[in-house]
């Protein structure tokens, strides 16, 4: 020992030479380890290590660390990977250990993981709820914050065209950090970004969906610490982070695609494997809920690939099971998460998604996360929330669902005559009234429209009134609400309709050469200015609106063209006027007489006019009408 320190200095660059060469040596051995790192205590004591490196299978994994035991090392049907399953103990303390590799010949090298203290108590990671109002955001079309990263060398689509509806166009996290200030002067209260993870994909990269790379931030959108960055001042602001999560599918250019750590990693993998055609989704969805739908219509739902660039996980494989729950918990503390929203929540196994929810709301007992299933249908919308009285017994553990069938209701109920029976308003306030049959209507997401369907503008023929009449609506009813960037400015995709690149159009002022800046409000026209005032009144009174939060609802069936809604607590009262009729018209308020109104001095949440309200009230025309009387 004494002689070590009494190196010549030959000795000593040998030395160095011996350890830089042992360290290329792990890092040609260990390509990936996944988790990249941990945290000590959790509820679920067990983490598994997905190791991936030439023949790594054949490896014998050693671990020695006090609080810290390995208790199964798996092989992958690749001899390129290795599963490790290892207990934490309560008692662990953080810090880094050394994993050890013994290969068949040669001598043993080591890999340091490292186990975090976790900075935050698992109560403390408050989810989204109705006193919420989520601003949906497509990143590459937001705001260019950092045009350096908007080409990144060695990336499969390299080119940004902003011209090209489908293309990259360089918004990226820098950009949404930039204007954290607009998003919360507006009122929003959450942030929901479609995936910001990599997408190394040839084409149509920029939404995100297709990932290449689960534990990768795109490096065309920042950075991880910008990513971090974003949450923590966000969080200052008091805004929460939602992330879009999909566990139904990943990029056909993910890194895993070219050799797959099992036979069954993918579902119908055999036929990609061979070259044959690509089984799809038949997307029936109904078969999570039809007692009579056939096995091979449920096999194909779920097993089939969602588009062929998207290759379907087998969430039935155990690891690949496991592998998913620990990216997303991986992602919650990594983050501070305030939610998930979770892509195509129906096409997974939805034993699985059980499972997987389950999990997150056992370690984040405040937190939440919202299902997307896109369907027009309360019955099917209702089966996947927590606490639904399922006929098959069946348990989501899934808090939020979207409420797709009231969307689908706006437009018939706007631009409908009110003069034939069954039409117009009658069927937004019938679809409400499906609330019945909901476990918690409260926490359903309710929106006007979102990075996949037609904007809500010109689903309303770009008529004003109408979009205002849906938005005030969305932000009044029993919901939590989700508003898609730049509805508030009347963004529209008329020019071509179900166009996905037109509806994903860039938000103008995010780019320095734009000529209309809607953060400063340069260049909008007035009708734009007055639609971002009405939003912002609206959203900024329901951010500390105890009746909208959490108070009772009551709604009155739409006569003569008009429907109102009330919510109401001890110490408030909210009433929403939805007028259809173009002209004045006289509103007898006796009708309204059991919310006890008459004689009480409402405020209009938008022009800030105060009236006592009598036996009638004048509607000068068409549109909505928001007031609140204070109790106390």
């Amino acid at each position: 020992m004494y002689h070590s320190f009494n190196l010549s200095c030959r000795s000593r660059q040998l030395a160095c030479l011996a350890l830089l060469s042992f360290s290329c040596l792990v890092q040609s051995q260990i390509e990936r380890v996944e988790p990249p790192n941990w945290w000590v205590g959790f509820e679920q004591d067990t983490l598994q290590l997905l190791v991936k490196g030439k023949e790594i299978g054949t490896h014998v994994p050693f671990i020695k660390k006090e609080g810290i035991r390995l208790i199964r090392a798996s092989k992958g049907d690749s001899p390129n990977y290795l599963f490790l399953d290892l207990v934490i103990a309560r008692d662990a303390q953080a810090g880094t250990f050394d994993i050890e590799f013994k290969p068949k010949k040669g001598r043993a090298y080591s890999f340091s993981y490292e186990l975090g203290q976790r900075r935050r108590k698992p109560q403390d990671f408050g989810g989204f709820d109705s006193s919420d109002a989520i601003y949906l955001i497509t990143p590459d079309r937001f705001a260019n914050g950092d045009p350096k990263n908007d080409v990144v060398k060695g990336m499969r689509e390299t080119k940004v065209d902003r011209n090209e509806d489908y293309g990259r166009h360089g918004g990226d996290i820098k950009g949404i950090i930039d204007h954290l200030d607009y998003i919360g002067d507006m009122g929003f209260t959450a942030i929901w970004s479609c995936p910001l993870l990599t997408n190394d994909m040839p084409r149509s990269s920029y939404h995100g969906y297709a990932i290449t790379d689960f534990y990768q931030v795109d490096p065309r959108f920042g950075t991880m610490e910008e990513y971090i960055e974003l949450s923590n001042k966000a969080a200052d602001m008091g805004i929460k982070l939602i992330m879009d999560q999909v566990a139904n599918h990943c990029g056909s250019k993910h890194w895993w695609m070219e050799d797959l750590p099992f036979g069954d990693w993918l579902n119908f993998q055999e036929d990609y494997e061979q070259g044959l055609p690509l089984k799809t989704s038949n997307h029936k969805r109904t078969v999570n809920q039809d007692a009579y739908a056939a096995d091979y219509d449920r096999a194909l739902m779920s097993g089939g690939w969602f588009v062929s660039a998207m290759p379907d996980l087998n969430q039935r494989n155990p690891f690949m099971a496991k592998y998913i729950i620990q990216n997303s918990i991986w992602w919650i503390e990594t983050l501070k998460l305030g939610g998930i929203r979770q892509d195509t929540y129906p096409y997974p196994d939805k034993n699985f998604m059980a499972q997987w929810a389950k999990d997150i709301m056992r370690e984040y007992p405040n937190f939440n996360i919202v299902g997307e299933e896109w369907s027009d249908n309360p019955l099917l919308v209702g089966y996947w929330q927590d606490g639904a009285k399922n006929r098959d017994g069946y348990r989501s553990y899934l808090p939020t669902t979207m409420d797709f069938p009231i969307q689908t209701t706006f437009a018939a109920a706007f631009k409908e005559s009110e003069k034939e029976w069954g039409k117009g308003l009658v069927k937004l306030y019938t679809a409400l009234a499906n609330d019945f049959h909901y476990a918690n209507p409260s926490s359903i997401m309710l929106f006007g429209d979102n990075h996949d369907m037609d904007r809500i503008h010109t689903q309303m023929d770009e008529e004003v009134a109408l979009t205002q009449m849906t938005m005030a609506f969305v932000l009044t009813a029993p919901r939590i609400p989700q508003v898609y960037y730049g509805t508030e400015i009347l963004m529209q995709n008329s020019a071509k309709p179900g166009d996905h690149g037109l509806i994903r159009t860039d938000f103008p002022g995010g780019w320095t050469a734009d000529t209309v800046n809607a953060f400063s409000g340069e260049g909008l026209t007035e009708d734009q200015k007055g639609m971002q005032d009405f939003m912002k009144k609206l959203l900024n009174f329901r951010k500390t609106s105890s009746a909208i939060h959490s108070g009772n609802t009551k709604h009155f069936a739409p006569y003569d063209g008009v429907y109102a809604l009330f919510r109401y607590d001890a110490d408030q009262i909210a009433m929403l006027i939805l007028n259809k009729n173009s002209g004045p018209i006289t509103l007898y308020l006796a009708r309204f007489a059991e919310m006890d109104i008459a004689g009480k001095t409402f405020t209009n949440v938008v022009t800030g006019t105060s009236q006592t309200l009598g036996a009638v009230m004048q509607l000068n025309g068409k549109g909505a009408t928001v007031l609140v009387h204070q109790k106390r």
